[in-house]
């Protein structure tokens, strides 16, 4: 699996110094950002003097190195959105996610509620950690997503919208307009939103004022 680099990663080095990557890391749109923001520059290692030094620190501290587990993300399109999923599918993985297909399988017309249904039933239970849907335009993906419980589903357009979404709303399933995007935006929002960590601190408060309102809904 190639090692994934995100903004969060970054932001544990110090300004103004280099940050060492492995030669087949994949960093993060989000990351770059980052590192200009705080002087950093990426130097690239060779795998062999990667090993080297991990099996150096792991023999001075006496602790084997602990790998990040893998994060499950569930993602679904009606027709629309086939095309990019299938996309999409393919940058999840050089990204070292493992992807839960959740449909459709071809671009015959099928109905969007039932994979945003789907898609979020899958976050919601703890099968995937994130999710994303696609269709058309987004819009109805996220209105049927938001209908299941414990979800938060958020259309993005732009990276600033995704950012936020993270930040601010801990959003848990993204949705995509397949046809008011480019291949290239889409892929640029999905890294930023995967790799952008919740903020919590007075968000917090805000979230869970958010699944209060769900907790009073479902009450008889």
């Amino acid at each position: 699996m190639r090692p994934f680099i995100t903004a969060e990663d970054v932001l544990s080095a110090a300004h103004n110094t280099e940050f060492e990557v492995p030669c087949d890391a994949l960093i993060t749109p989000l990351a770059r950002e980052e590192a200009e923001r705080r002087g950093i520059t990426f130097r690239v290692i060779a795998e062999k003097a990667r090993d080297n030094r991990a099996a150096s620190a792991a023999a001075t501290s006496g602790q084997a190195s602990i790998e990040k587990s893998v994060r499950v993300v569930a993602i679904g399109a009606d027709h629309g959105g086939f095309e990019l999923k299938e996309l999409l599918k393919g940058h999840l993985r050089d990204w070292g996610y493992r992807v839960l297909d959740l449909g459709t399988s071809s671009n015959e017309s099928v109905d969007y509620p039932d994979f945003a249904e789907a898609v979020g039933k899958a976050v919601a239970a703890g099968e995937a950690q994130l999710g994303i849907v696609l269709d058309s335009a987004g819009i109805g993906s996220s209105i049927a997503a938001n209908k299941v419980p414990g979800v938060r589903a958020a259309l993005c357009y732009d990276r600033a919208t995704a950012r936020n979404s993270r930040e601010h709303n801990d959003a848990n399933v993204l949705t995509l307009g397949a046809k008011l995007i480019s291949p290239e935006a889409a892929r640029e929002i999905t890294a930023v939103w995967l790799s952008t960590p919740f903020a919590g601190g007075r968000h917090q408060r805000r979230v869970d004022k958010i699944r209060s309102i769900e907790e009073r809904a479902g009450k008889p």
